[in-house]
């Protein structure tokens, strides 16, 4: 059997390492222990590997609640080969070395085991009230984590203020300081995304991982909402 597809193999090159990309749209996990993942992230796995709902425990559980972030993960255990993805979103690997990372939780797709997790409160002030998006998720710790994007982002210097269409926001340093800003004036729509006269303002000394656009999964709710 002959065809161009039948090339596109499991990526063997480094089976040393715990997450691999095996493709710009697919995360290929070397499986020895545990590792969370995005509920219904998987998309196939080789081996003996365990999927059980990860809640966090109970403090995670009643800030979820109270503040609306709706982060669902997934504890994979066992030992073989996983792959995760998030429909057809880019994939890219961080390696935090005992540092902080705040994601949106429609961009993480996992993280190792040994880094720890937690929802936490943008102080953005009563604009963020009306803009939403004043929860999300800080990773703490030594190891790997993954997250997506729709398109090719840019990473951009913080060393001005800096300004991003919230919905255009994928990642930031959790050391920045960060406040919603309104721009709602009369014709006023100048975001990339879908309209929202919000954008989140970062300033201190670090960096924000910004992507072109909403997303499949915003865009399609957006949709469904319309």
């Amino acid at each position: 059997m002959r065809g161009e597809i039948l090339n596109l193999k499991e990526n063997t090159a480094n089976e040393s390492s715990t997450f691999v990309t095996q493709n710009d749209t697919m995360l290929l996990i070397n499986l020895d222990g545990e590792v969370y993942a995005k509920q219904g992230s998987m998309a196939a796995y080789q081996g003996d590997v365990d999927f059980e709902f990860h809640g966090g425990g109970m403090g995670r559980f009643f800030k979820k609640v109270l503040t609306g972030e709706n982060l669902q993960l997934m504890k994979c255990s066992g030992k073989g080969d996983l792959f995760v993805a998030n429909n057809g979103s880019a994939v890219h690997v961080i390696s935090l070395e005992d540092e902080k990372i705040t994601i949106s939780s429609e961009n993480l797709l996992a993280f190792e085991s040994g880094i720890a997790w937690d929802v936490n409160r943008i102080k953005s002030g009563v604009m963020g009230f009306v803009a939403g998006g004043l929860f999300n998720t800080t990773l703490t710790g030594a190891g790997n984590v993954a997250i997506t994007s729709w398109g090719t982002p840019v990473v951009l210097k913080v060393d001005q203020p800096t300004f991003v269409d919230v919905n255009c926001v994928i990642a930031w340093s959790t050391e920045l300081n960060v406040k919603i800003k309104s721009s709602m004036k009369a014709g006023a729509l100048i975001g990339r995304g879908s309209g929202e006269a919000f954008q989140m303002g970062f300033t201190g000394s670090g960096f924000v991982i910004v992507q072109p656009g909403e997303g499949l999964a915003r865009l399609t709710a957006a949709t469904a909402s319309s």
